[in-house]
């Protein structure tokens, strides 16, 4: 079997060099120090995520599926259509498909817990569905790619099912690492987390500044119209259609708004390391940044949805069942004190 980046040069000779692909040149001291901080960011995540789960919770949401279940359906069947919808219909070239189908196929991330809150979702269930969906995409991910990159042709070898099903297992350690700390040294779980936090954001920056100096050729090729079109229609189509479904099965508002949220946010941590990680930087090229676009359009759009939210809570007419309540109450006060005169 041809090896990844045989399988791209191929598919460039179709194209005729058009520049539906390209070989970008890194250094490999620069290119290492990327994969360092990637890898990194992906474990203080993973472990944070691990630190806010309780196992109690867990079993909770075990007995009663229901939730999980419709939420890991929406998680993995509809971004990895959305992705593959969007990809054919803008007829984007191997490397963006590539991209688009991987970042698709990911997990919810640990971004739509800070979303849920924020709309007042189910916070036990948003937990339980990131870490459940991180496990369920040990075997989907590398399903799911395997099944859409069949209707590109030429795709078929084009994915390293290796290093994702690699990565994937790895994500499953620091995640561990974290629930055994959460359950048996809770006390260390606020500190960890915000250290966690400190060193997300320092590491963030420099794979932000050496990312810069290693595409700065190039770096028009990842702000071109498709790829800011998909990085805008995949969360806010997630978000739509997670909602539209969860209301379908019959569950409430709060979890209605959980699965949303869980359905439109995904791990742009682990899709930035196997992007970075899986494919050589010949081969992925400046493409390994697309998940930062998709994670910028991703947070404006779930918090224009939070602010719309609290817009529509701050606004509402009460509801008629609260007003009945209240003026039952009164006239049991007004009763109760009459009594009493007399």
């Amino acid at each position: 079997m041809m090896n990844v980046t045989e399988v791209y040069k191929g598919i460039d000779n179709i194209y005729n060099g058009n520049g539906s692909t390209f070989f970008l040149k890194v250094s490999a001291p620069l290119n290492i120090a990327i994969n360092i901080s990637s890898i990194i960011i992906l474990s203080i995540t993973m472990i944070s995520l691990g630190c806010k789960m309780e196992i109690s919770k867990i079993r909770t949401h075990f007995l009663k599926p229901k939730g999980v279940a419709i939420a890991i359906l929406a998680q993995f069947g509809i971004m990895p259509l959305t992705a593959f919808g969007l990809a054919k219909c803008l007829q984007m070239d191997p490397i963006k498909t590539v991209t688009v189908l991987i970042c698709g196929c990911c997990p919810g991330g640990s971004l739509s817990n800070i979303f849920s809150l924020a709309i007042k979702g189910d916070m036990n269930l948003s937990i339980v569905m990131t870490t459940c969906s991180s496990i369920a995409a040990l075997g989907l991910m590398p399903l799911l790619l395997f099944i859409f990159c069949q209707g590109f042709p030429g795709m078929e070898n084009a994915v390293p099912y290796f290093g994702i099903i690699t990565l994937l297992v790895y994500t499953l350690v620091p995640c561990s690492i974290g629930i055994a700390i959460n359950h048996y040294k809770p006390n260390y779980t606020p500190f960890i987390l915000k250290a966690g936090l400190s060193i997300l954001i320092i590491f963030s920056i420099i794979i932000a500044i050496l990312s810069a100096v290693a595409i700065k050729d190039v770096l028009w090729m990842i702000i071109m119209p498709d790829v800011l079109a998909v990085a805008a229609l995949m969360p806010l189509i997630g978000f739509m259609l997670g909602y539209i479904i969860s209301i379908l099965c019959r569950l409430g508002p709060q979890c209605s708004r959980t699965i949303s949220m869980e359905t439109g946010c995904q791990n742009v941590q682990l899709c930035v390391a196997i992007l970075k990680v899986a494919f050589t930087p010949q081969v992925i090229g400046p493409m390994f940044l697309f998940p930062l676009i998709y994670i910028t359009f991703q947070c404006a759009e779930a918090l224009l949805l939070v602010l719309c939210f609290r817009c529509y809570q701050t606004f509402k007419p009460p509801a008629e069942e609260t007003r009945k309540d209240v003026g039952s109450a009164d006239v049991k006060q007004e009763e109760e004190a009459w009594r009493q005169k007399t």
